[in-house]
């Protein structure tokens, strides 16, 4: 099977990775932060955020979720946003804090929310503020 994406890899990028050299995907995601340290890791409507802005903000985030949201490894968090960036902040802030991440589509209604949100055990939710009408709406009905 032609991997047509493969074409607008910048130059020097592998087109496969060893999975026998990480421990993990955190670990991948270190190793990275660390190699890529003042490059791009992610630009989003003219705003760039560089492999050492990531580490540190997804620190943060970790630091976060298991010091003020109390979550323990294995709990699951939903992440509910589009394509911004702050989905890889908190993408890899779960990782690191080990929680389960649960994506989460942005136009789901707030039934679909509450079915997924209880099929998968989710026991916090990120979400943007201007998308949490719907939230509110599972979190005021009380069956």
């Amino acid at each position: 099977m032609e991997k047509i994406w493969q074409k607008h890899y910048p130059k020097g990028v592998p087109l496969e990775i060893n999975p026998e050299e990480y421990s993990s995907v955190v670990d991948l995601f270190e190793r990275s932060c660390g190699k890529f340290n003042d490059k791009v890791a992610f630009s989003n409507m003219g705003t760039k955020i560089t492999y050492e802005e990531l580490n540190y903000l997804s620190a943060e985030m970790a630091s976060f979720f298991q010091n003020h949201a109390g979550l323990k490894p294995g709990d699951r968090v939903a992440l509910q946003m589009p394509n911004i960036l702050q989905y890889p902040v908190a993408l890899y802030g779960a990782l690191r804090a080990g929680l389960v991440v649960v994506n989460t589509n942005p136009l789901y209604t707030p039934r679909e929310m509450k079915h997924q949100f209880n099929d998968a055990g989710v026991k916090a939710i990120v979400i943007l503020e201007t998308a949490a009408a719907h939230l509110q709406q599972i979190l005021d009905d009380p069956n």
